[in-house]
């Protein structure tokens, strides 16, 4: 069978970005309303944690493998060159607050690789390159200002009512399968408590927002590829009456594991179709296909060693705009990611008197 031509990636440069005028004002907004959740989960609980993706299931300890012999345009920035990295794997779940486990989220990937060489980006920290992933292809809001109103909305249910909370997220869940079986997913309904309640460990995670990916601009995955692995894909999890049921679950698992995921890159091939600015559009894969530029290895492991969580969950913050100038993160919901994110670390580390910072070579 005769393979497709694509056509070649587009390059990056400055003007691939529009920014608005009032985009200042909508950050100052995203602060306040994170500062709402942050403090009302601090008040309640003794313990400040992330804005979002508080609730962590597993923290593993792995290693990326650069693929050598990649062709120019996929050895970019990180993938430069082909070698290792150490790189810690927080799984996770997007609320704001510590949830029973019966309350049905997307799941979240958070990666920090380590010693990572290059060029850095304004303000960032130490040595590595972080990225953010969910287990869906696209953002719930087109922009910052209305990614803003679906947080205010969240912030609204930050509070003790876990019970209400669980039943909701049931009846959520039960239209999301409704609306999934006539061939409409949504984001909206999943991200306030219709998600599957998906085993983390088989999931396909997404960038979901373009960054740039040295001279051209790209989405990011991650994807399972070890049998151990995606055996669970789309495996739900019974979370009733077993408020850390995922933890439990991804900590039985990685005992007999050896986690294996590809770590993949689509290339923007044409900004009419594969935009900068909206991430609620999804870039087609069959225009802009994934490809594989390495492999992250994570050894079967405790997934809940206290030593791992205490350093890698309270003393490190997971950021976007923590890596290199080569894949500075691009379009309006990135920009508006920067400072309430590092507003989030830095408001837990005034709480619980815990230094937050970026590991060190090789740690």
């Amino acid at each position: 069978m005769e393979s497709r031509v694509l056509p070649e990636p587009v390059r990056y440069s400055p003007d691939v970005e529009v920014v608005k005028p009032d985009e200042g004002k909508t950050i100052e907004g995203l602060n306040e309303t994170f500062d709402t959740i942050l403090k009302r989960v601090a008040d309640d609980s003794g313990h400040a944690v992330r804005s979002v993706h508080a609730k962590a299931h597993g923290i593993l300890d792995g290693v990326l493998r650069i693929d050598p012999n990649l062709p120019p345009e996929l050895a970019q920035g990180l993938f430069v060159k082909p070698g290792e990295h150490k790189v810690y794997m927080r799984l996770s779940t997007n609320a704001g607050d510590i949830l029973p486990d019966a309350v049905s989220l997307p799941r979240g990937l958070a990666l920090k690789i380590l010693d990572v060489e290059g060029e850095r980006l304004p303000d960032a920290e130490g040595t590595t390159q972080n990225f953010i992933m969910v287990n869906g292809k696209v953002f719930q809001a087109p922009n910052a200002e209305k990614f803003l109103g679906s947080l205010k909305m969240l912030a609204k249910t930050t509070d003790r009512a876990e019970g209400l909370k669980v039943a909701a997220s049931t009846v959520l869940r039960g239209v999301n399968k409704a609306l999934t079986a006539v061939g409409i997913e949504s984001p909206t309904i999943g991200s306030l408590g219709g998600a599957p309640n998906v085993d983390p460990l088989g999931e396909i995670y997404y960038s979901v927002t373009p960054f740039r990916y040295g001279d051209y601009i790209a989405k990011f995955s991650v994807a399972p590829v070890a049998a151990g692995l995606t055996a669970l894909t789309g495996t739900e999890i019974d979370a009733s009456g077993r408020p850390n049921a995922i933890r439990d679950t991804v900590q039985s698992e990685m005992e007999g594991i050896e986690g294996v995921w590809e770590f993949r890159v689509q290339l923007c091939r044409d900004l009419e179709r594969q935009p900068v600015e909206d991430s609620t559009v999804e870039w087609d894969e069959e225009e802009a296909p994934f490809q594989r530029v390495g492999l992250i290895t994570a050894r079967p492991q405790d997934s809940w060693d206290e030593a791992r969580v205490q350093a890698v969950n309270e003393e490190m913050r997971f950021s976007i705009w923590t890596g290199l100038a080569a894949h500075q993160p691009l379009g309006n919901i990135n920009r508006a990611r920067n400072a309430p994110y590092k507003h989030s670390a830095e408001f837990r580390q005034r709480f619980n008197g815990c230094p937050i910072h970026e590991p060190g070579a090789g740690r």
